[in-house]
């Protein structure tokens, strides 16, 4: 037995990949279902791999397959008549309108190598990050640890390191251009100089996206939004996560 939620959002993958031939992302599955965050859509995949509907190929984005729907035999492979999928995510026999409208040059390299912790994205110039949540940029909330969710992130935007993203919650850093809704790309360390914007953790359980300052034996995380303050910390009751190296918005 399947919730409304779980139905709608297996019926709208199944459909997706036949129109397609490649499963929906997780903002178009957000959308569809008028979610508020991805973490919703994450656990209602989990609860439909659990109970034997979908089937979920990690470490290859979008890579979401329909196994049966209510009503079709316990074990019958849907995925099997679907068309085959190229390298470059669109089905073979997919009309012009789902094609994209240019296919860019790019130069194939190993990135992973260069870059320790990541994993090169198919066919493009680009690395699959993990996407691991929401992080506050106004009031501090615990950051989602969910790495079943990849998202392609241009190399140029990336320098040597472990890097991860964040999509980011509130207005509280507006004024430095980081919006409510945006992904922000966090290189792994726990070092920063003053003036950085970093996402820090406090009293080892709130994470907060904020700029940092070093005031003697404390630390402030101050806002860029007038309208929220400046909090201060002791040195030790602060740990830094990793900094803000780039930003990516959808329109």
């Amino acid at each position: 037995m399947l919730t409304r939620k779980q139905h709608e959002l297996l019926m709208f993958i199944d459909r997706h990949l036949q129109a397609t031939g490649f499963s929906p992302s997780f903002e178009e599955m957000k959308e569809a279902l008028a979610l508020k965050s991805k973490s919703g859509i994450h656990r209602l995949i989990s609860a439909l791999e659990e109970r034997g509907f979908l089937r979920r190929r990690h470490h290859r984005a979008r890579a979401l397959e329909v196994i049966r729907l209510p009503g079709d035999p316990a074990g019958r492979d849907r995925s099997a008549a679907l068309p085959p999928v190229p390298a470059s995510g669109a089905p073979a026999n997919a009309t012009p309108a789902l094609q994209p409208a240019f296919t860019p040059n790019v130069i194939r390299g190993d990135f992973s190598a260069r870059m320790p912790g990541v994993r090169t994205a198919n066919d493009a110039a680009a690395v699959q990050l993990p996407m691991y949540g929401r992080i506050a940029a106004g009031l501090p909330i615990e950051a989602l640890r969910d790495e079943h969710e990849q998202i392609d992130v241009p190399t140029a935007l990336l320098s040597g390191g472990e890097h991860y993203a964040l999509e980011v919650a509130g207005d509280s850093m507006i004024e430095a251009g980081i919006h409510d809704g945006d992904t922000v790309i966090i290189r792994r360390g726990d070092t920063a100089e003053n003036g950085q914007i970093v996402v820090a953790l406090v009293d080892e359980n709130e994470v907060t996206l904020k700029r940092l300052r070093r005031r003697g034996n404390s630390i402030a995380l101050e806002p860029a939004n007038a309208r929220h303050e400046t909090r201060i910390f002791p040195a030790d009751r602060v740990q830094v996560q990793g900094r803000l190296v780039a930003l990516l918005r959808r329109y």
